[in-house]
């Protein structure tokens, strides 16, 4: 793979080292960089779960993709620049279809780390799997919770906690294992994928954030969360072409 084209499409432009440090600074400039979003699953394009495909997506043509691409890719790349990566099937809270339905990345630097960078509006940081206290997330406080074999991802706000999602850090997962939910996911008329088309990323390493609904467009900065109107058509393109640099 192009790893310097990689690297260069989410602004990373110095020696990387696998370290923790830069591996939280890689993180945050692809979710900086690469938005999590559905056009090609609401213009019933269909997307792929194959690493290469959703690499020339990201790189060549400058869009963005949800979990399966993007955290696809992300481990890809991670992998060629030499960090241990295992890729975990995860099931979103409450589950209501065939698992797993969410991929999401273990990357081990002495400890094993939870790295996402394909659940929209989620921690920003790695997160140790080896312990089950608080963490910072980067954008709020975590918890990873061990229930038998699964481990859950818990979000803790001033509102109460909120489980995000669970996968079996024993079982070991690979592009094909995520076509069924793919599938699924893509071609239900009842889902959001479906229904509204959607665009989010951080600004500027975050946790300041950028997110193009179907009939406005929401800022978060310094914790406050401001909203403005987007018509569809041209108002909503010129959005996205503005905050996102993509056309639909």
């Amino acid at each position: 793979m192009d790893v310097a084209g990689y690297l260069t499409r989410i602004g990373f432009h110095e020696r990387v080292e696998t370290t923790l440090g830069h591996l939280e600074r890689l993180q945050r400039a692809h979710l900086t960089a690469v938005p999590f979003e559905n056009l090609d699953v609401f213009y019933r394009r269909g997307v792929s779960t194959e690493p290469q495909a959703s690499i020339d997506k990201i790189v060549t043509r400058g869009r963005g993709g949800w979990c399966y691409e993007l955290n696809g890719a992300f481990a890809t790349l991670l992998a060629e620049l030499g960090f241990d990566v295992r890729w975990l099937g995860a099931g979103v809270l409450p589950v209501t279809g065939p698992m797993p339905d969410h991929l999401a990345i273990e990357v081990r630097l002495g400890r094993p780390y939870l790295v996402d960078v394909g659940f929209g509006d989620s921690f920003i940081r790695p997160l140790p799997l080896d312990s089950d206290g608080p963490q910072d997330g980067g954008s709020g406080m975590y918890r990873l919770e061990a229930e038998g074999d699964l481990t859950t991802l818990v979000a803790e706000g001033p509102e109460g906690t909120k489980r995000e999602y669970s996968f079996n850090r024993a079982e070991t997962y690979a592009a094909a294992d995520f076509e069924p939910s793919s599938h699924r996911l893509q071609t239900d008329p009842s889902l959001q994928w479906t229904q509204k088309p959607f665009a989010t990323r951080l600004l500027d390493g975050g946790p300041d954030r950028v997110t193009l609904l179907e009939d406005r467009i929401k800022f978060r900065r310094n914790g406050v969360t401001t909203e403005h109107p987007v018509q569809p058509g041209e108002e909503w393109n010129r959005m996205l072409d503005e905050w996102f640099a993509m056309t639909p």
